[in-house]
């Protein structure tokens, strides 16, 4: 087993100055770390009765469909407004300077599912929060929500307290 956190390369100041971004493309294009960390990423999850993955745009896609792949379950994308076809239902959250939102189609969950959500990365916890309120807006049961990385000194686990949150990766910020 690889340790897969000296994968992640960090890159400063990127995509504004103050930011360390965490890319993953350097973890991701090796086959076998990709298949370690979701692989990974599904053990939390097995033994759950998961009817969908839910994932949010873009870097959450990624991970969710190879979950949704590996759980034998349906994928429901959520995006960015107008990105999606055919009838939407919306969410907003804040950002550190205004807000912004994300949709998904209102007929993507039914009654009662059980979701998993992933996304590649827990900051702040908005994002993953207004994912939530539509996956609830909708009627389904959140099981869980899964992150590659936290970024543990920002505390978004504040935000899901009432979830039960799987991260794989921590670093500081």
């Amino acid at each position: 087993m690889q340790n897969l956190a000296a994968y992640i390369r960090n890159v400063p100041d990127f995509p504004v100055k103050g930011i360390q971004f965490k890319d993953i493309t350097t973890l991701i294009k090796d086959g076998d770390l990709f298949a370690q960390t979701v692989d990974q990423l599904y053990q939390p999850f097995r033994r759950e009765e998961i009817e969908k993955i839910v994932a949010i745009e873009a870097r959450g896609f990624i991970f969710g469909a190879a979950l949704s792949y590996k759980l034998n379950v349906g994928f429901v994308p959520v995006r960015k407004p107008g990105k999606l076809p055919a009838e939407t239902i919306s969410e907003e959250y804040d950002l550190e300077y205004g807000k912004d939102s994300i949709e998904m189609h209102r007929d993507a969950i039914l009654p009662n599912e059980k979701v998993l959500i992933v996304d590649d990365l827990l900051a702040t916890g908005g994002t993953a929060a207004a994912c939530c309120r539509l996956v609830e807006k909708l009627g389904g049961n959140i099981i869980g929500i899964s992150f590659l990385i936290e970024l543990t000194e920002i505390n978004g686990r504040k935000l899901l307290k009432d979830y039960n949150i799987q991260s794989l990766l921590s670093f500081p910020f």
